[in-house]
């Protein structure tokens, strides 16, 4: 066969050719220049990230006959030698289909020999972690303790599977996922040097596709080559990887989120018509609007975004759809991704899944109460920041005469509740009506609306007569909020009412105002109450000349009366 793959083609043959593994490459660089080389080393990471290449590549720069050298010559005997496999110092073993212990022990007798042409023997073993245990234990001590003249370095996809003790035993380097970015210019370079044309948009798709694999993305390449005509478009690209369209996606979200149920049912069956996979398609659902939600909180990290581009309707959407809305959704599709690995009706659940995203009804109430809350705690930290002002206006006499009579009244403006009505209510009140007013709370509290209720969230009554009731607030700007709404006043008396049966007078009050006025009422009826045992004393004195006089003599403060 003339005809090879693209990922065979262009193996990187140099360590300046591996993409997106600079960290590994440049470590590996500097031992080869300074000839600080190991004994053995352990290459993992994903499938397709330059693990085999890189090791070939080290293969030949140990071995160059030009070495020291950072990169191989690639034009030496030896160089020529490895590249084309007809080097046998340069032996390349896969664990899965030699992981027994007699390929180990085979291997461990045959490093004793010295390489026939190169400087080095490298034993390069892929997917190490494939030998059973018996093979590792016949490797530890060879691997230990080779001849000066074997290098082995292996390589692996699932490092967690492999000993500890074989891992100690080398010099580890993580493999990466080669990002979109990366993938996507690389690709453009192989199209640019075996002239083809394309559009950058499939690129861009086959690159998302590959999820972080070079190799996986060049094979995609290699087969939208063969699908298209003339040019790599965005349609071959999305045919080939079975992904849905960029515009698809935003019409369809867009019906879901005007709860369109029609069109996002006519959108779904368009794409099924179209041949993709139910849970392929719920996986793309769920990405986009993952990258959704990603692009609403950091819209700078391009990166970041797995699935979509960022295209004039996905902005749009994105501004519009609230977050909590997106969390909603996200939990939804991925429940039914769940439901659908154990059914074969992967449809019928994508379908039903539709439904549920267009009925889902965005509670206003519950946003509009938290943001009364928000408002609440704002207006609450306010207040301190103003009482703190004021202190240090107090306490520094050049601020306070800074400060005009005007603004000094605004800052310290309070609510002025109705003093009057609330000390008739304080005469005429009962333990009974108020344990009547507080036992019937609750059910009033249930008649109001979430936004009525919040503000009741600091308040309770203090004082209840058959025509009113005291109502008392911490703050003072809740105070003022409930008083000056009328429409709220009046639904609150009437729930008591229908609960009840009494029709209440609503009378509010701050609570730092509520007890001086009880204290003042308080003290209010005691001298009332006194001043009558005084009258009576007076009389007694001005009948009983013995009294008068000692009043006179020790004052009115110290005689007691005594019958």
């Amino acid at each position: 066969m003339s005809y090879q793959a693209l990922y065979r083609v262009w193996r990187p043959q140099t360590f300046a050719d591996v993409v997106g593994q600079e960290h590994v490459t440049k470590t590996l660089q500097n031992a080869l220049i300074r000839q600080k080389i190991s004994h053995a080393y352990l290459f993992s990471g994903p499938r397709g990230t330059g693990k085999t290449s890189a090791a070939k590549i080290f293969a030949k720069a140990v071995n160059c006959e030009k070495a020291p050298i950072s990169d191989p010559c690639n034009e030496c005997e030896t160089c020529r030698g490895i590249m084309d496999g007809s080097n046998t110092d340069v032996i390349e073993m896969d664990a899965a289909s030699n992981n027994g212990v007699e390929e180990i022990r085979d291997i461990r007798d045959k490093v004793k020999f010295a390489p026939n042409s190169s400087t080095y023997k490298v034993y390069i073993i892929d997917e190490v972690h494939m030998l059973t245990t018996s093979a590792f234990n016949a490797l530890l001590k060879t691997l230990e303790e080779p001849p000066k003249h074997v290098i082995f370095i292996l390589a692996t996809t699932e490092p967690h599977k492999l000993p500890l003790t074989v891992i100690s035993r080398c010099q580890r380097f993580d493999f990466k996922r080669i990002t979109a970015h990366d993938t996507i210019k690389r690709m453009k370079q192989i199209a640019k040097e075996a002239h083809l044309l394309f559009e950058e948009q499939a690129f861009e798709v086959i690159a998302r596709a590959a999820e972080g694999g070079l190799r996986d993305a060049l094979s995609l390449l290699d087969q939208a080559i063969s699908f298209s005509q003339e040019k790599i478009t965005l349609e071959d690209a999305l045919t080939i990887t079975g992904s849905v369209s960029q515009a698809l996606l935003n019409k369809l979200a867009a019906a879901i989120y005007e709860q369109d149920l029609a069109s996002a049912l006519h959108s779904l069956e368009q794409l099924l018509m179209e041949g993709k996979d139910p849970t392929r398609f719920t996986e793309d659902f769920i990405l986009y609007y993952r990258d959704m939600l990603l692009y609403q909180t950091a819209p700078n990290l391009d990166e970041a975004l797995e699935r979509v581009m960022l295209d004039e309707d996905f902005k749009t959407l994105a501004e519009k759809i609230p977050s909590e809305q997106l969390y909603t959704y996200i939990d939804i599709l991925n429940k039914t991704q769940q439901d659908m690995r154990f059914s074969n009706q992967g449809q019928v659940y994508l379908e039903i899944t539709i439904v549920k995203l267009c009925q889902i009804e965005v509670n206003k109430q519950t946003i509009e109460a938290d943001q009364v809350q928000q408002l609440y705690a704002k207006i609450h930290e306010l207040e301190k920041k103003i009482i703190e002002l004021q202190e240090r206006g107090v306490q520094s006499n050049t601020e306070s005469k800074q400060i005009s009579p005007k603004k000094t009244s605004r800052a310290t403006k309070t609510f002025k509740p109705q003093i009057g009505k609330i000390r008739e209510v304080l005469r005429e009140a009962t333990r009974e009506e108020l344990n009547k007013v507080k036992n019937s709370w609750g059910k009033m509290l249930e008649r109001l609306n979430r936004s009525q209720a919040a503000l009741l969230n600091d308040a309770e009554p203090v004082a209840a007569s058959a025509n009113g009731f005291v109502l008392k607030f911490k703050y003072d700007i809740h105070c003022q909020m409930a008083m000056d709404n009328q429409t709220f006043t009046k639904t609150m008396a009437e729930a008591l009412q229908a609960i009840t049966g009494n029709h209440y007078i609503l009378l509010g009050v701050p609570e730092e105002q509520w007890l001086n006025i009880r204290e003042e009422f308080i003290h209010q009826t005691k001298d009332q109450s006194s001043s009558g045992k005084n009258q009576e004393h007076e009389e007694v004195q001005e009948e009983d000349p013995v009294v008068a006089e000692a009043i006179k003599l020790v004052g009115s403060k110290l005689v007691e009366f005594k019958e």
